[in-house]
Parts: C-alpha cells; structure tokens; sequence
C-alpha cells in the first residue's frame, strides 16, 4: 500500500534515488545536478503510477534532465513495480524515442537494476530498439509524433517533446500534432 507521506516533494523518496541512479547510468562521467524541480518531477511522476494523476503536462527550458526523469527513469521505474505494464512513448522523432527507448533498456540491464527488481526481465525474442517486452508481457515501444501507434495502446503514454522548435513554428504543424494526440 501507498502512503501518502511517501510521495511528499519535500522528501526524498525512493524515485528520486532511482533517477539519480539512472542518470549515473545513462550519462556516464557527467555530474548529476539535483534542484528542487527533480524532486517535484519525482513526486508527480510516482503520483501518476499509483494513479492518482490521470494527465500531466511537465514543461521545462533544455537540459533540465526532463527526458531522462520521464522517457528512460520513469518506465523503468514503471516496469519494476509492474512488469505487465504496458507503456507507450513518442517524442516529434523516432530517432529521439529510440534513443530514450534504449537509455531505459540500458537502466534495465544494468546490475543495480536487476538487483532492485531481480523479477523484470526483456524476453530475447522481443527485445528491438522500439519495442522491447518484459518476460510478463508489459512493455515500452517508441515511437514518433505522427508515427505508427496502431493496435499498441498502452496503460501509460509518454509524449515528450511532441515538436522540434522548428516544427513549433507551424501552425500546421502543431493542429497535426494535436490531432495525432487524440
């Protein structure tokens, strides 16, 4: 059971650690620079796993480690808890959700990971830079804005980044968007 305490944004609470340790992960060599917004994004993200948050919308400047608390940390977090989750992401490229697509796989092969949640394991027969499936059928599959989601569905839907600052220029281009989202 969930308490409420736990979920505090003034307490550190175990997603945090987790994206810290993911961060440590996927950006190897660099310095992880905590501020009060990673522990608000923590907290609200672990809100929206328990479902107590049904939508969220983070926005944030560039290089505020958005993509790595949401479309790597946050599945992998997800898939720990719940291996038959089922957990759609795009952003406005596929090669951008493949990249977030293998960061999270690298989270989840890693040995800290393993030793967290020793019962998630990618199956070999499904394990593609934009699919890869847990051996209890819960999965992430990446894709783009305008992309090909057709027959996947998803317990969660992570959009992140929906438009390159370019294509947010376009009226056009935002209203396609939009109704790819719906």
């Amino acid at each position: 059971m969930h308490n409420d305490d736990n979920l505090n944004p003034l307490r550190s609470n175990g997603f945090k650690e987790f994206i810290i340790k993911t961060f440590d992960t996927v950006s190897p060599g660099e310095e992880f620079l905590d501020n009060w917004h990673i522990d608000l994004i923590a907290h609200k993200l672990e809100q929206a796993r328990i479902g107590k948050i049904k939508r969220l919308i983070i926005n944030m400047p560039p290089r505020a480690l958005k993509s790595i608390c949401i479309s790597v940390a946050w599945p992998a977090w997800i898939l720990g808890n719940d291996p038959t989750a089922k957990i759609m992401a795009a952003s406005y490229s596929k090669i951008l959700s493949i990249k977030h697509s293998l960061d999270c796989r690298v989270v989840i092969n890693s040995p800290w990971y393993k030793q967290q949640f020793p019962n998630v394991q990618i199956t070999y027969d499904q394990n593609e830079k934009s699919k890869f499936t847990t051996t209890e059928r819960g999965f992430r599959f990446a894709t783009s804005v305008l992309g090909t989601a057709t027959g996947e569905g998803g317990d969660f839907l992570i959009v992140d980044d929906p438009l390159s600052p370019m294509q947010a220029l376009s009226e056009t281009t935002r209203t396609q968007a939009n109704k790819w989202f719906e």
